[in-house]
């Protein structure tokens, strides 16, 4: 195994130049000498993407294109200069992600891209890029495109970047990928492969020097001398979210253990609020409590899901695969979580609007009118509640009820919705 990346498995095709790139990249960090947790990798969408499991750094997966928006924030928030902040890319990211690229470079964070050109979009087809070269066959030009991409090395050049550079990825060049490392400040280096699935089949009997002749894409090296990294002033400075976003301890629970909760209704229903809700009343009693959300992508439609653990340990992971205990409010939740209920043993408990009809389970069922009594808007609110109060105790009532008096449902939701006889 090598130090930085698990080079022996690499997640792509046979002859693909990612490939070479991660190995010269392996060779030029461990040449460098930084310790793997040194060094945070951020990529996005593409094929290039794939590789984040293979590191043995830190990794950050963002959009497409939105890699170097990503790593500028962790440059700025860092402010260490022993910390190496990476980031690939492919050729279709770096033009979506222009402006994210142009502004990096301008303002020069401390930060080194590595555009891995491939010439064309190889995870979704084979289409074109802003990049492709003049005369390359792609899906979108199945004759050759008309005009050449972008000077990628120029643009970045013109925003005053310390560090352009375009090489062609072929053997070894991992002491060029060491020399942009070791730039202070920004630094991108763009690696012109060739796509061995779509490049390759779209441009039968062409090999990769034609069209570096025929477009006129060179290597080339491009400096600005004696510039300083970007640095956070005073004024920008902010307090860290850990210390802004602190909650006191207030009440005392004697819940033992760890219980993994899934709440899911419709979207517009207040799952996530109640999730939220519900979670920090657990830290407030002294517990320890993670809340993921899940919904779709159109805000507003379809189910809503909150997954919240709770526990008198330290949690060190969020999201379920088999929920303890799951509460269903709606036809869209069901219908979302009805594969992890189908899942769930003996031991769980099936809390669900008595609307609904009961999915096939091994859990204990609760059935409840929860909509009948407080409406839809508040009824995974009142769900949660009931399981506190009625089912299994967690932390105090009253913790639950000083957390909806503090959140942004105050004055909005009636607190008897917190309350059972």
């Amino acid at each position: 195994m090598t130090k930085f990346v698990e080079t022996s498995n690499l997640p792509f095709c046979p002859g693909c130049g990612h490939r070479v790139a991660v190995i010269n990249t392996e060779k030029a960090l461990e040449r460098i000498g930084l310790n793997p947790l040194d060094v945070i990798l951020v990529t996005d969408i593409g094929c290039h993407g794939i590789v984040d499991k293979n590191f043995h750094t830190h990794t950050i997966h963002g959009l497409h294109g939105r890699s170097p928006a990503l790593a500028a924030g962790v440059a700025a928030a860092l402010r260490n200069p022993d910390k190496k902040v990476i980031v690939y890319m492919g050729d279709g990211g770096a033009t979506i992600g222009l402006q994210h690229l142009v502004e990096a470079a301008h303002r020069n964070f401390n930060m080194t891209v590595f555009v891995l050109n491939n010439m064309l979009y190889g995870m979704t087809g084979g289409q074109g890029s802003g990049l492709t070269p003049k005369c390359y066959k792609t899906m979108t030009y199945p004759e050759g495109h008309p005009q050449a991409g972008y000077d990628l090395v120029e643009l970045i050049h013109a925003a005053r970047a310390p560090y352009a550079r375009r090489l062609v990825g072929r053997g070894d060049y991992s002491d060029i990928v060491e020399e942009a490392l070791k730039i202070n400040g920004f630094a991108l280096l763009e690696i012109v492969e060739v796509c061995p699935s779509y490049g390759l089949k779209f441009n039968r009997g062409k090999r990769l020097d034609y069209f570096l002749e025929v477009s006129g894409i060179e290597e080339k090296l491009l400096i600005h001398e004696n510039r300083q990294p970007f640095t956070l002033s005073e004024r920008e400075t902010a307090p860290l979210l850990s210390e802004k976003l602190a909650i006191e301890v207030e009440f005392n629970s004697d819940f033992k253990g760890t219980k993994r909760i899934v709440a899911s209704g419709s979207a517009g229903e207040g799952v996530q609020s109640a999730g939220e809700i519900f979670a920090t009343a657990a830290i407030t009693s002294g517990l320890h409590a993670t809340k993921k959300g899940a919904y779709p992508v159109t805000v507003g439609v379809g189910f809503s899901t909150a997954e919240v653990i709770v526990s008198d340990s330290e949690i060190l992971y969020t999201g379920i695969v088999v929920p303890d205990v799951a509460i269903i409010t709606s036809v869209d939740g069901l219908g979302h979580s009805l594969s992890r209920i189908q899942k769930m043993t003996e031991d769980g408990i099936l809390i669900i609007d008595d609307s609904l009809d009961v999915p096939e389970t091994r859990a204990k069922v609760i059935r409840h009118p929860f909509r009948k009594e407080t409406g839809g808007r508040t009824a995974a609110l009142r769900a949660l509640a009931f399981y506190n109060s009625k089912v299994e105790r967690l932390f105090p009532e009253e913790a639950l009820l000083q957390t909806l008096r503090r959140s942004k449902l105050a004055g909005k939701v009636k607190e008897n919705v917190l309350k059972f006889d």
